[in-house]
């Protein structure tokens, strides 16, 4: 099968957060599987430049003259769009500034075109059996298809993160070549505005998400972000697919990034001295060495963290994070590093190496999220031999199994599950965590059997490849 993947950004290109992880890997693990996955991605600045035997074809679309740029990259089957749109300083979605762009709509507008006419129309012969689109930037890849007419290949797309919904006035719609009859609630309209999101889940043949958890979270309010009656409507469409990690980039017997390669979690100790040095920090003797590597958002529940820090620091523990986002969540975490120099360490930004030495490093990893669709950090810890601390919801709460009284004597436990938006029960995680530290025999069941969970692709790219057949049958 020829399946066209429309995303945003995509690893080890561009990278913001976990989509461009699941994006970078998916083709690898669909290969085996007889699927092959071309990705269609904007040319960012740098980003052409690093193609093989790139191919150009000129494109003429509603958003302005475009070339299409066909080649590989890090193993990866790649489609650049070319355009003055992506041709700027600054990350994908936001200024140096780090305010959205004021043209967003515009940009992602022209990258799910541009999916639904290379998918539809096809590229110097070659041509989709299937879409797949990520998220709210191309979520107008099934309303595109849709207008193109039944002859257009089906789509599927994926809810990474439904708070994120690509939110614009009603004035874009004729500069996003849409007719005015899709402004409607049928369609794209959203309580007066363009969704792109929205338009994705009304016209595509199949929804996805990335947790099981977190397909039965959409339907309710609490989590849906007032897109659960579309999705309760669409619920016999709507399939939750758990994300995996590249095991082969995240693998902590050959990671370069590492002080020491080990395979078995009693071989981390000299990693945890690189962490400790690194950031100037040492816990207690027999206490945990914790990290975060995170957004520093109040989705990812570290206003939470800030909150039980008193209950770390009681048990002797010590925290290294390495993370950026609300101003003022960086300025708690630097004034905490201030006040205990000696137990915490913060890193404002983010640095790939030193993510990946922090988790070789740590005892736990501390993920107190309000809400998380899947969540690649856990699975990466749990890789590592590092034992996720998280709360009860999305992802986390399908890949973790909390070490609770039998499944520590059954030696089931891979880590510290908590209630969510709960700094009480956070707090009781960690005290649970440091417990669990101080028995060596314990800690050392635990921590291996995190590193035997399976956290890879197999069994997820089984199911997209049987979900492409579904939609494309003439093509399986």
């Amino acid at each position: 099968m020829q399946i066209l993947s429309v995303v945003s950004e995509c690893a080890p290109l561009v990278k913001t957060g976990g989509l461009a992880d699941v994006a970078g890997a998916l083709p690898g693990a669909l290969a085996p599987l007889g699927v092959r996955m071309r990705t269609l991605l904007p040319a960012y600045p740098g980003l052409a430049e690093r193609l093989e035997g790139a191919r150009a074809h000129a494109w003429s679309t509603p958003f302005g003259a475009v070339r299409l740029l066909e080649g590989e990259a890090e193993g990866l089957d790649l489609i650049l769009a070319q355009s003055p749109l992506y041709d700027r300083a600054g990350g994908p979605y936001t200024g140096p500034d780090r305010r959205d762009w004021p043209d967003n709509h515009l940009r992602f507008g022209l990258l799910s075109w541009l999916g639904a006419g290379v998918a539809a129309w096809g590229l110097d012969g070659w041509r989709a059996d299937a879409v797949h689109a990520h998220d709210w930037q191309a979520g107008l890849v099934p309303t595109y298809l849709r207008l193109i007419g039944p002859e257009a290949p089906r789509a599927v797309i994926t809810i990474h993160n439904v708070a994120f919904q690509g939110m614009f006035g009603a004035e874009t719609l004729p500069a996003l070549s849409l007719p005015q009859a899709m402004f409607s609630p049928e369609h794209v309209e959203f309580h007066g505005r363009v969704s792109f999101l929205k338009g994705g889940l009304a016209h595509a043949e199949r929804i996805t998400t990335v947790s099981p958890t977190y397909a039965r979270e959409l339907l309710t309010p609490s989590f849906g972000w007032g897109l659960d009656g579309l999705l309760r409507h669409r619920a016999s469409d709507l399939e939750g697919i758990l994300n995996g990690i590249d095991t082969t980039v995240w693998d902590p017997a050959t990671d370069r990034a590492l002080a020491v390669n080990y395979d078995r979690p009693r071989l981390k100790a000299p990693n945890r001295e690189a962490v400790c040095a690194r950031f100037g920090i040492e816990p207690a003797p027999g206490a945990p060495l914790f990290c975060v590597v995170s957004r520093m958002t109040r989705q990812k529940g570290l206003d939470l963290l800030i909150e039980a820090l008193p209950a770390l620091l009681e048990e002797g523990a010590a925290l290294a994070v390495i993370g950026s986002g609300d101003e003022d969540l960086e300025q708690a975490f630097l004034a905490a590093a201030a006040a205990h120099p000696d137990r915490i360490g913060v890193e404002i930004g983010y640095d790939e190496p030193a993510s990946h030495l922090l988790q070789a490093g740590a005892d736990a990893i501390l993920i107190p999220s309000r809400f998380e669709p899947c969540g690649l950090t856990q699975l990466i810890g749990l890789r590592y031999g590092t034992a996720p601390v998280a709360a009860r919801t999305g992802g986390l709460a399908d890949t973790i199994v909390d070490a609770n009284a039998a499944a520590l004597r059954s030696g089931a436990a891979t880590g510290f599950l908590h209630a969510p938006d709960d700094v009480a029960d956070l707090a009781q995680a960690i005290r649970r965590t440091c417990d669990v530290h101080r028995d060596a025999k314990a800690w050392s069941k635990l921590t291996r059997k995190a590193m035997s969970h399976p956290v890879g692709w197999d069994e997820s790219a089984q199911a997209y490849a049987a979900l492409y057949r579904r939609i494309a049958p003439a093509a399986a």
